[in-house]
Formats: structure tokens, C-alpha cells, sequence
């Protein structure tokens, strides 16, 4: 594969070989911090610190260009984290507190890093962001599945939590959702692929299915049926030909078929069906009552209406027995208004871009598509979790403002009258 330098013109001898060098090692380096991003069992993580290298690494080799188009999202980020701040004054020597405050920051910056990352070289960078991160979702998985079939001593402990996979994660919950965007971009050489494309995929998209229903989130489940549901649609409707049409309806139909086969086999295995039919439940104690996670929030939006500067970070759990688990209202109450606001503007601004472009012809449309139908996914899943500290959500929002800059940030142009692909 030929690299583009960052003006995106190839590189040639001289010192355009020289970007062909840097570029090829800013390549490698994101390849790691990407792989490094399925290990977060701890803080720091490894794929903290693989972002303070990546980003090191562009910064050195003159990778890292600020474009004007990026500082609505700067400004936006900066208003959100200083929200966040004034509000954690009162709280700060609380435990937990200050660190927190600080990996909000620093998740600021990387959304900005990635956004900056997707700009330049995009088909390259998107082909080694995709590659990277479908590496790291199947280590996880597998590690996941390893852990709930307690494949070797020890696995059950290591990579399970309350008898749910999580991978080489921490929890469950976040372990679902970063295996999503690998399973969309698999699903997509089914849509427009070759039978090669499409049994490499399959390999793929067969493990973490499997580890993405045996991490038993319900969040993570409906997640998934959003984004594949968002992700077909729009290839459906950017597809140049009727031939594509049919054939990704085709795949569509035979893809429900083995999905409901196979969580028939799955559910033959009595442990599985007992904590399935549990966890598909939303009857659960904790979701139910003046207490449980509903009913907190409509007392936690009552009082963000009272409370401008909010409570301060983690400090709900001193008013009611659990999390926020609502990442919008988590938003003013940790944050007060200022936060609040300037985070549901950051989500429907990143919606808003993202889709700009997801329908824009480019040679990296397919990978677009994928990204923003994942991000559409995540940003209805945080109506019931808190996911203001789950790295991948900062990433995917970077891409998207990264993508849409690539694409030139204007309205999509009419389709063209001759036939169009849609890519893998």
C-alpha cells in the first residue's frame, strides 16, 4: 500500500520520502494505540498511554494541524470541561474527584486528536483505524468468550463480572459497545464484498456476536440494532445501483435467518437462556420504583432545573442509592448548566456533521457510514448508562468532525447519473 503525505499527494524521493517516512510511522504508532484500546481494566490504561504516545508522535513529526473547521468543536469542549470544573471547586478533595476532572480533559483532547487524525491521509488512516480497532474488539471477544465458557483455570475471574463477559475490559457494559463498530464495518462486505471478503468477515462477525450476547447488556443489544438498522439504511440509500439495493435487502433477510439461529443454539445452553431471559427483562429492581434508575431520573432532572452549578462529579450517589445512569442528566449534575448545555450540543453537533458526512460521495463513505451509525448508537445507549468516560465514544466523535472536514463540510452533491459502489 502506497502512503499519501499529509498534503495528500503521493511521496516521491527527497523529502517528500521523508513524509512517506513519518507518515508511515504516524500509521504504525495509531495501529497500536488502536490495538491498546482493548485493554482498559485500569487507570491509566494501556491505551492512555498509547494516545499520550500517538499523540506525541504526531505532534513531532508535524501531524498535528488545527484547522479552523475544528474550533466549534475546540470551544465546545473547552466550555463543556470548564463546566465540569467549576462545579467540582466545592468537591474537590472528595475521592475520586480530581482524577476524574482530569480524564475528562484529557478525552477532551483526544476527541480533538482524532478529529485531527481523520482529516489528512483520511483512506489510509480510516483503512488502519478500522483494522486496528476490529483487531482489539476480537482479542477482547475472544477473551470475553474464553472467560464465560471458563475456557482454561482462572479465565472465568478474569474476564467475566457477575457471570457476564467483559472481555479484557472492566465491565460488561463498555465491553459490549466497543465490539459494535468492527461488527458493522464486517457486516458491510456482506452488503457489497466478494465471497473471500465475505468468509473473512464472517469469521469476524461470528465472534463478536457471540461476545457481544454474552455480555448480557441490554443497552449493548439495542445499540447494535440501532446502528446496524442506521448503518443499512444509509448504504441502502447511497447504493449507485438497484442491484446493490436487492442484494443488500437479500443479506438483510438471511442475516435475520442466522441470527435467530444462532441464538437458538446459544439459548440450548440452560446458563445462557437463564441470565438471557434475565437480562432481557425490564423488570429489573433497580430499573423500577421512586428509586430505581427512571424514577432517579426524574428527581435528577428536577433538582439540574434548581441547581446551576450542578452537584459536583460523582457526587449523585450521596442523594440517591446508585449512578446517574442517564449520561445527559450525569451532564448537569456534574457539570450544572454550563456542562450540561454545552454537552448536548457537542452530541447534536457531532450528529449533525457526521451525517453531512455519511452522505457525501467519497472513496471512505462505507467507513463514514459505519462510524456514524455506531455513534448514533452510543449517543441513544447514554439515555441509560453514563458513558462520559468511555474512550471509544470521544474517538468516534473525533472521527466523525474528522470525516466531515475530509469531505469538505458541504451538502452532499445530487447523485450522479452514472452507477455508484459502495465499498468495504
Amino acid at each position: 500500500m502506497s502512503l499519501a503525505n499529509p498534503a495528500g499527494s503521493v511521496a516521491g524521493s527527497g523529502t517528500a520520502g521523508w513524509l512517506v517516512d513519518r507518515e508511515a510511522l504516524r500509521l504504525r504508532v495509531l495501529f497500536l494505540m488502536l490495538v491498546g484500546s482493548a485493554f482498559v481494566f485500569a487507570e491509566p490504561s494501556p491505551y492512555e498511554i498509547g494516545a499520550l504516545g500517538a499523540i506525541g508522535c504526531f505532534a513531532a513529526t508535524g501531524g498535528l494541524r488545527l484547522r479552523a473547521a475544528f474550533m466549534p468543536l475546540v470551544l465546545i469542549l473547552i466550555v463543556y470541561c470548564l463546566g465540569l470544573t467549576v462545579s467540582a471547586i466545592p468537591v474537590l478533595g472528595a475521592k475520586k474527584v480530581a482524577p476524574w476532572i482530569a480524564v475528562s480533559w484529557y478525552l477532551a483532547v483526544t476527541m480533538v486528536f482524532f478529529a485531527i487524525v481523520a482529516a489528512e491521509n483520511t483512506a489510509a488512516r480510516m483503512d488502519v483505524v478500522v483494522r486496528a480497532w476490529t483487531l482489539a474488539a476480537v482479542i477482547a471477544a475472544i477473551a470475553g468468550i474464553a472467560g464465560y465458557f471458563r475456557a482454561f483455570p482462572g479465565a472465568f475471574d478474569l474476564f467475566t463480572l457477575y457471570g457476564r463477559a467483559k472481555g479484557t475490559f472492566n465491565d460488561p457494559n463498555v465491553f459490549g459497545p466497543f465490539l459494535i463498530l468492527p461488527m458493522l464495518t464486517a457486516m458491510q462486505a456482506f452488503y457489497a464484498g466478494s465471497r473471500r471478503q465475505m468468509l473473512h468477515a464472517g469469521l469476524i462477525l461470528g465472534v463478536l456476536l457471540i461476545a457481544l450476547l454474552l455480555s448480557f447488556s441490554r443497552g449493548a443489544w439495542i445499540h447494535f440494532v440501532l446502528s446496524a438498522a442506521v448503518m443499512t439504511g444509509l448504504l441502502f440509500l447511497t447504493a449507485g445501483t438497484r442491484a446493490e439495493r436487492l442484494r443488500i435487502l437479500v443479506v438483510v433477510a438471511a442475516g435475520l435467518v442466522l441470527l435467530g439461529l444462532a441464538l437458538a443454539a446459544l439459548l440450548s445452553v440452560d446458563k445462557v437462556a437463564d441470565l438471557m431471559k434475565e437480562r432481557a427483562s425490564f423488570n429489573q429492581s433497580y430499573d423500577n420504583g421512586p428509586m430505581g434508575r427512571f424514577g432517579r431520573h426524574a428527581y435528577g432532572w428536577q433538582m439540574a432545573l434548581d441547581m446551576p452549578l450542578g452537584l459536583g462529579p460523582l457526587q449523585f450517589t450521596r442523594f440517591f442509592p446508585e449512578d446517574v445512569h442517564n449520561v445527559y442528566l450525569n451532564s448537569f449534575m456534574s457539570g450544572g448548566w454550563t456542562a450540561g448545555i454545552a454537552y448536548h450540543v457537542l452530541v447534536g453537533l457531532t450528529l449533525f456533521v457526521g451525517l453531512i458526512a455519511a452522505l457525501r460521495r467519497t472513496p471512505w463513505q462505507p467507513a463514514t457510514i459505519a462510524v456514524f451509525a455506531t455513534f448514533c448508537g452510543l449517543a441513544f445507549e447514554g439515555k441509560i448508562i453514563d458513558t462520559d468516560h468511555w474512550r471509544h465514544f470521544w474517538a468516534l466523535g473525533g472521527l466523525l468532525w474528522g470525516l466531515a472536514v475530509a469531505g469538505g463540510l458541504q451538502p452532499p452533491p445530487k447523485r450522479p447519473k452514472s452507477p455508484g459502489t459502495v465499498g468495504v
